[in-house]
């Protein structure tokens, strides 16, 4: 029986974690993977928020989306939601990383809040869809099977023997809504092994894209994993919510059992009571995980090139460059890499850039900035970018966005001189409150509270000269915060 889907609750749920590193030095851990834009003109995160949600309400009572991300990436996450009209989400806030079982208990919970059980169209947010008409048919036939109970996992349509992904193999005839009977999930398969996966047709790569009901996830997960179920739900009990953004319990999430969604309960499904599907997608997917896959949906010059920003190149095959702010030449290469950022520069063998790992644990055990953050940084009130630095100084442009502030803050070891170069600035200084317009300035001594407001409805940039015996980031007290910051 075909249900009539304009009776069926949808809810989105955008699984915002994780860091990226494979695609260093572009994203790092203040900026990573999923708030990037790799194809197209939005990032890949605001790409997913308009895949799944780009659903005809005659079709489908569609609920607001919920966004699963860390508490360090809150504002990234609001600001690029914001940049999408018409799109509305509640953000679901991780105090740390407990990777996507525990993710998608927590936002399967706060579905169920609102007294509907919806179904949920639960997608990784750093993903690339290139034929977005046949990624929604399947996510309607996906809809109509997960509406009678059972969970649904995408199966991609493989194109290639591919050893870094693993595999769905399905079983049986095709169903009423093309789903399938999954067999079993196979973990990443060596490359003989993946041929023959290709070669018999049975197999379909997991791209982690799951259709199911709240209600299901949540009997399924207590049924295979009580231990994250309880420790989650203990932690959701008590969370805390202010505006868009929802909080746990620190403590007790922080005790959840770190696991993923296969290995928590879809690899437990086969061969249970619990009914599991596979349709099938075959949609131009990528989940861009290194580099190459970067280059592979680019758009190529004849000699197989793909650039991005400003470069030169001279008897060039098969090179991806990606050039963020001065000119990248290239003479007689073939088949590399050059990512250019402002403060580091990757060069690779294109088939090698997946091992860009291997530069991340260097930069971790160096304990080196170039991991975590751009020179570039964005925070909730705008930017800064430091653009030079050196013995008892550091000099920083920033831009603070119409209506924002800084904290009400001091430091102990530094002093700032602030020159407005754009726009108006409210200054709290010590005991005064002023105004600067631009070429004016301001000096504030070390250990005077301050703050930087932007009353206007322009940008306000100001270039700040910073001068002390420490100059790191954590020598800031705040007492005021509009953002929520300690």
């Amino acid at each position: 029986m075909i249900i009539n889907s304009k009776f069926i609750s949808i809810q989105p749920v955008i699984l915002c974690g994780g860091s990226g590193t494979r695609l260093w030095p572009l994203s790092r851990q203040g900026f990573p993977k999923q708030f990037l834009v790799l194809s197209g003109t939005s990032s890949l995160f605001q790409q997913a928020i308009e895949r799944i949600s780009c659903f005809d309400d005659t079709l489908f009572l569609s609920l607001p989306a919920l966004i699963v991300t860390n508490e360090e990436h809150r504002f990234l996450a609001q600001d690029q939601l914001t940049a999408v009209s018409n799109h509305t989400a509640s953000i679901l806030l991780e105090p740390v990383g407990r990777n996507t079982a525990p993710a998608l208990t927590f936002a399967a919970l706060q579905a169920l809040s609102n007294n509907v059980d919806p179904v949920l169209i639960v997608t990784p947010a750093d993903q690339t869809v290139q034929d977005a008409i046949a990624f929604t048919s399947a996510i309607k036939q996906s809809i109509e099977t997960a509406a009678l109970g059972a969970i649904v996992v995408l199966g991609i349509t493989a194109d290639r023997p591919e050893t870094g992904y693993g595999y769905i193999q399905q079983e049986g005839a095709v169903g009423l809504h093309g789903e399938y009977d999954v067999k079993a999930f196979v973990e990443k398969p060596n490359l003989q092994t993946a041929i023959k996966y290709l070669a018999s047709g049975d197999y379909a790569w997991n791209g982690g894209i799951f259709v199911l009901k709240a209600s299901v996830w949540l009997q399924a997960i207590e049924q295979f994993r009580p231990d994250i179920f309880n420790a989650t739900k203990a932690a959701w009990v008590k969370r805390t919510q202010d505006h868009c953004f929802v909080r746990p319990d620190s403590q007790l999430f922080a005790a959840i059992p770190s696991e993923s969604i296969d290995y928590a309960v879809m690899e437990k499904c086969p061969g249970s009571q619990t009914s599991i599907k596979m349709v099938p997608l075959d949609a131009g997917w990528n989940d861009l995980g290194a580099w190459e896959a970067v280059w592979q949906v680019s758009e190529t010059d004849p000699m197989g090139n793909a650039v991005q920003g400003d470069a030169l190149l001279a008897d060039t095959r098969n090179t991806f460059i990606h050039a963020s702010h001065r000119l990248v030449s290239t003479v007689g290469v073939d088949n590399l890499v050059i990512i250019e950022t402002a403060d580091a520069v990757l060069v690779a063998d294109k088939s090698q850039s997946q091992h860009v790992k291997k530069i991340i644990t260097q930069l971790e055990s160096q304990n080196r900035e170039e991991q975590l953050l751009h020179r570039k940084v964005h925070r909730p009130w705008g930017w800064y970018d430091t653009i030079d630095s050196g013995d008892r100084f550091k000099v920083k442009r920033i831009q603070v966005k119409p209506g924002a502030s800084l904290s009400l803050q001091m430091h102990h070891h530094r002093s700032e001189h602030w020159v407005v170069v754009r726009g108006a600035a409210t200054v709290v200084n010590g005991d005064q409150v002023i105004t600067l317009t631009e070429n004016q300035s301001t000096y504030i001594p070390q250990g005077h509270r301050h703050r930087l407001s932007n009353p206007g409805l322009e940008p306000l940039e100001i270039i700040e000269v910073q001068s002390g015996s420490y100059l790191g980031e954590d020598d800031i007290v705040r007492f005021d915060d509009t953002y929520g910051r300690n």
